[in-house]
């Protein structure tokens, strides 16, 4: 064999279980088909102004104490990521008027209560059961867990008061977060802000989110600390990446896989599109699962029922995305983070009605040439109708409009002030983050479905990430890259990891 483990795609969940795997001590290659590593969360350069083109949000980055997995990852793989704590997360545009959304949640509420006294109680009976739910939660560290049948055993040999103590929020664990709601709220305001919240989250709204999810997003960010990494999201990859090589494994740059390789129903490694065939005995894939098993696997390497489902399982929309290098003059009291509802009686999914804005450089000066502004801004778009013909440029600039509207909200000539623009449609996000019609993931909601664990029906063959088990954010594809590689490593070997971290 060549390498223990092959990982296709460089993602947060591939570069997670790759770098695992590796600290564990396999043999570990990581291959991608893009000149830079990171999936959704790569950062690019134009003219200077370096730009995100996916997670802008992070908690717990500078904060040793945090549940968030990918500060335990990071831990574990003995690296750091410098990163700026500030307060409030941002601003949310309502037609009410402007929230600012604190992580302290006692700020939280006080600001709630300028727009609805009532609602800010509601919000607060609403809170607590999802804040108890994270404190059960965050007894058992995210390192412990693991897919198999042997995460009963680690669980109850290692960690048995902590199983004890989530035993009372078993039925919230399997619920949405919209029963959470239903229970407690009913003040408008309240519910579309906590509609807004899970969209951002999930890509989905209170009803169709996980109360897992939201709690752990409460909870970090009442509990720890909201912070940004000193280089943005690529800094992040790049330590991830670090942690991969120190251990012993190898990344490898546009590194396209055209196939994985499967003989008599077991996965012995892949063929890359340069012909080269590299064997392997456990190959995961850190793809879609739509790109998985349409693309990377013939159709007859799975069950037609098993392949059929998986193929149907229903995607969220893709993305417009604006990127902007900005004059900075005069905005010195410009804050980070932005989200713009443009019409209140609009569903906040419709495409285009809810605009995200990120700002890094109000935290990290060097994204930008001095003087200057990047701008980020983002909303969702079907992938339906995009071509490249005649009509694509103007329809780039007129789908755009809304991402424009949405930051005049926040710096009202910013027209004015541009020096670099870039639009992205979905057609750019399928193209440059190798995802099945550039989608933000799968429309898996709470109640109608689970998100499939890493195991697939042919054997060695493993997929990690945000279409995978627990779901959609950095959190939790972090952890489905910890789920993978503990399952793939003896129980002792996770022992042996959790007591050198006092976990």
């Amino acid at each position: 064999m060549d390498f223990d483990v092959i990982v296709v795609g460089s993602g947060f969940g591939g570069l997670t279980a790759g770098a695992m795997l590796a600290r564990y001590g396999r043999r570990v290659l990581v291959c991608e088909s893009h000149a830079l590593p990171g999936g959704a969360a790569h950062g690019f350069e134009r003219r200077g102004f370096r730009f995100d083109t996916g997670p802008s949000f992070y908690c717990g980055l500078s904060d040793r104490t945090s549940l968030n997995p990918l500060r335990q990852v990071l831990d574990v793989l003995e690296e750091f990521v410098e990163a700026i704590p500030y307060n409030p997360l941002g601003h949310y545009y309502f037609p009410e008027g402007i929230l600012p959304i604190f992580g302290n949640s006692d700020q939280y509420k006080a600001a709630i209560a300028q727009v609805s006294p009532q609602g800010a109680q509601e919000y607060a009976n609403f809170e607590r059961p999802m804040l108890d739910l994270y404190q059960a939660l965050g007894n058992i560290p995210v390192l412990a867990l693991r897919a198999d049948w042997q995460l009963a055993w680690m669980l109850l040999s290692r960690y048995p008061w902590a199983v004890a103590k989530l035993l009372p929020h078993l039925g919230l664990i399997q619920g949405s977060v919209g029963d959470v709601l239903n229970a407690h709220v009913r003040d408008p305001f309240v519910r579309r802000l906590v509609d807004l919240e899970c969209f951002l989250l999930s890509g989905l709204k209170a009803e169709g989110t996980v109360a897992p999810e939201v709690s752990f997003m409460l909870g970090e960010r009442s509990r720890s600390v909201i912070d940004y990494p000193i280089g943005g999201s690529e800094a992040i990859v790049q330590a991830l990446v670090r942690g991969l090589t120190k251990w012993g494994g190898q990344l490898r740059l546009n590194t396209p896989v055209e196939q994985i390789l499967v003989q008599q129903g077991r996965a012995t490694g892949v063929r890359l599109r340069s012909g080269e065939e590299l064997t392997a005995e456990i190959v995961i894939s850190n793809a879609t699962v739509w790109d998985t098993y349409t693309y990377l696997l013939n159709p007859q390497d799975l069950p037609t029922p098993y392949r059929q489902a998986a193929v149907n399982t229903p995607a969220i929309d893709s993305f417009m995305h604006l990127h902007l290098g900005i004059r900075a003059d005069g905005l010195e009291s410009l804050t980070g983070h932005h989200v713009v509802l443009h019409d209140g009686d609009r569903d906040l999914t419709e495409p285009g009605n809810t605009c995200m804005i990120s700002i890094p450089t109000v935290w990290d000066k060097a994204l930008a040439p001095a003087g200057h502004h990047v701008i980020h801004a983002y909303t969702l778009e079907p992938y339906e109708g995009w071509q490249r013909d005649e009509t694509y440029a103007q329809r780039k600039h007129t789908r755009a409009q809304s991402l424009y509207r949405a930051v005049e909200r926040v710096i009202p000539d910013v027209r004015d002030r541009i020096v670099v623009e870039l639009v992205g449609t979905p057609l750019t996000h399928a193209h440059y983050l190798r995802r099945y019609q550039g989608t933000y993931g799968p429309a898996i909601a709470a109640k109608q479905g689970m998100f499939p664990a890493p195991s697939t029906p042919i054997s060695g063959l493993y997929r990690v990430g945000d279409s995978t088990m627990p779901g959609i954010g950095v959190p939790a594809v972090v952890a489905s890259g910890i789920l993978c590689a503990n399952g793939l490593v003896p129980l002792a070997q996770t022992a042996q990891l959790l007591q050198k971290r006092n976990l």
